[in-house]
């Protein structure tokens, strides 16, 4: 019979410090539409040094997919439109 309060243990989806890929997501698109933070085009590993986060990758692309990144080859990456629209919308809000 499964436990009916599970223990939950860390898995891909968290990262040390407990932040949930969401937010993480949340983050890199903040991170590539933030107006004052310069460059307006970011390497995937520099998002990664940004992030603290090992594969950065793994957060680039659920937001490209989404239509929400435009990626330049394999390394490079920009906010569309529609992510500059989407944190009109929302802000910052973490």
């Amino acid at each position: 019979m499964p436990d009916e309060n599970p223990t939950r243990t860390p898995g891909p989806h968290l990262t040390s410090g407990d932040r949930d890929f969401g937010q993480m997501e949340q983050m890199v698109l903040y991170l590539l539409t933030d107006p004052e933070n310069q460059p307006t085009i970011w390497s995937i590993p520099d998002i990664g040094r940004e992030m603290a986060y090992y594969d950065p990758d793994a957060l680039v692309e659920p937001l490209h997919r989404a239509g929400l990144v435009h990626r330049i080859g394999k390394e490079l990456v920009f906010a569309t439109p529609s992510a500059f629209h989407f944190v009109s919308l929302v802000g910052h809000v973490l």
